[in-house]
């Protein structure tokens, strides 16, 4: 009976899966075999390149030195170089503040000259205006018309405009000053009358010194340009200098007479000045502003 049972033993378990997957890599080879194909052409262009590439030429004799290639110049063709301004790469860095200190110079010189351009040429019109309405007074020299940089200086002498000691005008006098009333109406600025005396005391019962002269007949001229309503009682400033600021000397009667006198100080610059500040105030907050400021300035 023992013998009977090891007859019926057979091969391991195993060797039956081993087979079978022995069998299934045998099918899967000759799948893969059956699918793969070769293109002749294309193994023989890249065979090819890659022989041209690596310098395996076997036609080049020996005695020459084989010369590599590349298959991307053999089938690209590269651009025409155009030549750069810079051949080389810089990095600067620049300061804003020397080019803002710079601007503002220029800025203050064009001010400047744009704003002392338009002071002569209002001095010289007001001057030349006034001169040729009292060129008669001038002629007589009761008046004479004088201008500087920045004002026009109409200086009336006492004789025909004051009697001595007095403040009380002639009629001569206030004629001319409402002749000069529509003038000045005409002229933009400031408009100062100085009165001056000379260096005699006086003591009456209207004036207890030269000061009160001085004052009383500058106060006077002021109400005669301010009879007619042409110029603004805004404009007008009152000075009394006495004898403090004399033209000629004292010690002679015909230089002492020189210094009686009333002045009409015009400044036609005052509006100018104000816009001059107004440009400056901007130049300090923003220059691109001051800039539009000045392409939009038009100065006389």
């Amino acid at each position: 009976m023992e013998l009977e049972e090891e007859e019926k033993k057979g091969p391991a378990a195993w060797v039956v899966t081993f087979a079978d997957l022995m069998s299934l890599l045998m099918c899967f080879f000759v799948l893969l075999l059956s699918f793969s194909e070769i293109d002749a052409m294309k193994f023989k262009q890249i065979a090819g390149s890659l022989q041209a590439a690596f310098g395996v030429q076997r036609d080049v004799p020996a005695v020459d030195i084989p010369m590599g290639t590349s298959p991307i110049f053999d089938n690209f063709s590269p651009g025409v170089p155009e030549p750069t301004p810079i051949d080389e790469v810089r990095q600067t860095t620049t300061d804003q503040q020397p080019q803002l200190d710079t601007l503002r110079e220029q800025l203050e010189a064009v001010i400047e000259q744009n704003i002392d351009l338009a002071i002569r040429e209002q001095v010289n019109a007001a001057s030349d205006s006034l001169a040729e309405l009292l060129e008669q007074e001038v002629l007589d020299g009761k008046v004479s018309v004088l201008s500087d940089r920045k004002r026009v200086i109409i200086r009336v002498e006492e004789r025909g405009s004051f009697p001595s000691g007095s403040a009380d005008m002639t009629i001569e006098f206030e004629d001319m000053l409402l002749k000069i009333s529509d003038v000045l109406a005409r002229i933009p600025g400031e408009i100062t009358v100085e009165g001056h005396t000379d260096d005699i005391p006086i003591s009456t019962a209207r004036f207890r010194s030269n000061w009160d002269l001085s004052a009383a007949r500058a106060s006077s001229v002021a109400n005669a340009l301010l009879h007619t309503g042409a110029v603004q009682p805004d404009r007008l400033r009152v000075q009394g200098y006495a004898e403090t600021r004399p033209r000629a000397s004292n010690d002679f009667p015909d230089t002492r007479s020189l210094n009686r006198r009333v002045e009409i100080i015009i400044d036609p610059t005052s509006p100018l000045e104000d816009y001059e500040a107004h440009l400056r105030a901007l130049m300090e907050d923003d220059v691109d502003q001051l800039v539009r400021e000045l392409e939009l300035l038009d100065l006389p």
